[in-house]
């Protein structure tokens, strides 16, 4: 099985920042994406949405005989990790624990803010999972519904409205006690350096996408799941709407291009029996 792939799903095209951080984590494993740009927004539906959709992205990623699935959204990893562990027959990864992980050990005694979608920050999957590990810390949370658009516009940090939408965002959650702060949406990362100016040198930013890929090297470790490959891996992209897009936008959150992007016929992928 170590030379399987390592399968990743997405609402879209934000999943690839944790791809970025798998490439540079495991260099030499083969990776297969899904990007469900037919449906995608996930933050907005609602929880039996999602969970349908995620487990329907997990099946076809699994059609490609995967050694461990990522759910790369922040969204889905919120409202649909149960599901998800009980219809695939594979370790499945998501990215909140890890993120709530490292924002439990950074808060050292002050307050943890986590910036999200509106689903991801209303199932308060962050702050139950950061209060698990550190129960005295604080957590507050903040839907940031505008940042995803921003950034699938091409705007980045030095842009003034980026600025001002995390300013407007941020203003409530920033004070003397804040030590840290996650990235709740893999859109975020592209944003951090306007995050890390708003917020000042003394907070944290956790990017939950390099926190999954940490755990997901150890547990391919762990198992002996590693590809013995010397070679860099491949990455082979699938969408369910709009490859094109997908092929000129992706190159931004992944720091390297992407040639092949196939296009998913929805009889692939989902369901004949979705409510």
């Amino acid at each position: 099985m170590s030379t399987q792939p390592i399968g990743v799903f997405d609402s879209g095209l934000g999943g690839l920042s944790v791809v970025r951080q798998l490439r540079r984590e495991l260099p030499n494993e083969n990776i297969v994406y899904f990007g469900d740009t037919a449906r995608v927004p996930y933050g907005s539906k609602s929880k039996r949405t999602v969970v349908t959709f995620a487990v329907e992205c997990a099946r076809f990623v699994l059609q490609h005989d995967p050694k461990l699935i990522v759910a790369a959204c922040n969204t889905a990893s919120a409202l649909a990790m149960e599901e998800l562990h009980a219809a695939l027959p594979v370790p499945v990864v998501g990215v909140v624990e890890p993120g709530a992980a490292a924002a439990a050990r950074l808060a050292d005694g002050g307050s943890v803010a986590v910036l999200g979608t509106e689903a991801t920050i209303a199932s308060r999957a962050y702050p139950t999972a950061i209060h698990a590990l550190n129960p005295q810390a604080a957590v507050d949370a903040a839907a940031c519904p505008l940042l995803v658009p921003l950034v699938e516009e091409g705007r980045d940090s030095a842009d003034p409205i980026v600025q001002l939408a995390v300013r407007t965002y941020l203003e409530p959650l920033r004070g003397p006690k804040l030590r840290a702060v996650v990235l709740g949406c893999t859109h975020y990362p592209l944003l951090r350096e306007a995050i890390a100016e708003f917020l000042g040198a003394g907070v944290a930013i956790v990017d939950s996408g390099r926190e999954t890929a940490l755990v997901v090297h150890e547990r391919l470790a762990a198992d002996g799941l590693l590809s013995p490959s010397r070679e860099q891996g491949s990455i082979r992209c699938y969408v369910s709407d709009n490859p094109a897009r997908f092929r000129r936008v992706s190159s931004r959150f992944l720091d390297e291009d992407v040639n092949e992007v196939e296009l998913v016929e929805p009889e692939r992928y989902i369901s004949a029996l979705q409510p």
